[in-house]
């Protein structure tokens, strides 16, 4: 059997003299050859010396050939010679591709062979844009602008797909990757990368609707894991693109962002959530309520809540609180019933339900963390969740947090934020909010080492401005009930906070 060298070689020589360019005829018969080996080694998993050899064939045939030659007219090859670059620059993206994902195989072991074939590929893929770029300028190659088309997708997809750290690349395939991807760029004549995929002025279309046709095969149901390294170019492009462009692609990119997120794999899982996050922050409420596209992206998330990650719990908090402003916009209440419930009651019932029993501080932190924005979100309407809210705050004040104590400090920022919203209900649990505040405030004073002291006076200041708020909302019950404190305690720290409370600063937050 002849080596891809020796067919290629051969090619060349029928129709050119040694020494001499090949002529445009023996070119394309050449790449084509090449192109064969290279989807024959992609699909048999042919030994890496087969598939190298064709790499160094490709860089000597590029190499030697001419602006005309590349990017000149063949009326033999269906599309021309452009559109044959364009077969051969996918399948060099196919042949620096990780292998498909293993059931049991852990996906963060590395794969060194597949980091070396992408150093070559991305030679030849540095070839083929410095040739376009010398072509720009050459006054016999006006098929350049079509070769440039059919050879940039392919060449931003290999790029983005090794210029990050992942197991199937190396330091030396990352910086590869990011010089193909800086030449694609300024082949192109673009300053970043989000002008190389809308355009760098209004009245320019960029690169977009190409890329998502050429991943769109490789993100189904059946196929995305085929390729690990689809996903993350997915959503990296995903992430360049914002208002007004997004909207235009909502088909193309929610279906793939709801599938990633629908898996098993918690990375997984996290990386759909955040396509989702992104497309509702750039994409018009209106298109996204449109076929009911908003509700389904809230189920996604809200399943996601049962689960006990919390980098997925904090990810699809995250989410949720920007999705429900878009849901609202579609309900109206026109006044005398009762307000109906929202999409935000019904997952800050969750929330609250988990929070209760939940003894991991992680997890803690992250619902302590979001419970000030479900409060002003709600504003009065959490009066509706006032008597479980009450149970979390007392329970959470009462557990050390850790030295920077970041749930008992976002429980008191919820605490404060409750009693502003909801005052006329507070009244009646004054003895019970004035207890736990007054055990915090005792525990944090009289506590040797634990916590830092910036730390404790932080806590000290929002726990004492929960004291003031709620002898507000009390009309001077807690004044009151602290009365005698002074003739039995002596602790500077204690008797700081409650001296303020005694001075009656005005408040207005009520």
């Amino acid at each position: 059997m002849e080596t891809p060298s020796s067919l290629d070689s051969s090619s060349c020589e029928d129709s050119s003299l040694p020494g001499e360019e090949p002529s445009s005829s023996a070119l394309s018969q050449a790449l084509s050859r090449i192109l064969h080996q290279l989807a024959v080694d992609q699909n048999t998993r042919r030994t890496k010396a087969s598939q190298a050899a064709a790499l160094q064939d490709l860089r000597g045939l590029i190499e030697a050939a001419d602006c005309e030659g590349l990017f000149g007219c063949d009326d033999t090859l269906p599309g021309g010679m452009p559109s044959l670059l364009g077969r051969l620059a996918r399948a060099l993206e196919k042949a620096a591709s990780p292998p498909k994902e293993q059931e049991g195989r852990d996906e963060h072991s590395g794969h060194p062979d597949v980091a070396e074939r992408a150093v070559a590929v991305g030679t030849v893929f540095l070839q083929l844009l410095t040739k376009v770029e010398a072509a720009k300028n050459h006054p016999t190659c006006p098929m350049w602008g079509p070769g440039l088309g059919h050879v940039a997708s392919s060449a931003y997809v290999f790029a983005v797909a090794h210029s990050s750290e992942h197991p199937w690349t190396s330091p030396g395939s990352r910086d590869m990757a990011r010089e193909v991807l800086a030449q694609l760029l300024r082949v192109a004549g673009c300053a970043s990368v989000a002008g190389l995929l809308v355009g760098e002025r209004e009245d320019e279309n960029g690169r977009l609707k190409a890329i998502l046709a050429l991943l769109q095969p490789e993100l189904n149901k059946e196929t995305w894991k085929n390729n690990p390294a689809t996903k993350h170019v997915f959503s990296w492009t995903l992430q360049q693109v914002t208002r007004p462009w997004l909207n235009q692609y909502l088909e193309k990119v929610l279906p793939p962002s709801l599938l990633i997120s629908d898996d098993y794999r918690t990375e997984n899982k996290i990386l759909g959530v955040q396509c989702l996050h992104h497309i509702l922050l750039n994409v018009p409420a209106a298109d996204l309520l449109q076929y009911n596209r908003a509700q389904v992206v809230y189920h996604a998330l809200f399943n996601h809540l049962y689960t006990p990650e919390h980098q997925l719990i904090e990810a699809v908090l995250l989410c949720l609180l920007d999705i429900f402003p878009i849901l609202e916009k579609g309900q109206h209440w026109k006044g005398g019933t009762a307000r109906p419930t929202t999409h935000c009651d019904e997952v800050l019932q969750l929330v609250l339900t988990h929070m209760q029993p939940e003894h991991r501080l992680l997890l803690r932190r992250i619902y302590a963390r979001s419970l000030p924005a479900f409060v002003k979100r709600l504003g009065i309407l959490t009066v509706r969740h006032l008597k479980r809210l009450e149970q979390v705050i007392i329970g959470y004040l009462e557990i050390y947090d850790g030295p920077e104590e970041e749930a008992r400090l976002k429980i008191l920022e919820t605490l404060k934020l409750l009693m502003q919203y909801t005052w006329p209900r507070i009244s009646c649990r004054t003895v019970t909010l004035l207890k736990a505040l007054l055990k915090l405030i005792c525990d944090v004073a009289k506590d040797p080492n634990l916590t830092p002291e910036p730390v404790k006076s932080t806590l000290l200041e929002a726990a004492t401005d929960c004291l003031v708020i709620l002898d507000h909302c009390s009309q001077g019950q807690v004044k009151g009930l602290l009365a005698k404190i002074p003739q039995s305690c002596d602790d500077g720290k204690i008797m700081s906070c409650i001296r303020i409370v005694f001075e009656d600063t005005p408040y207005t937050g009520t």
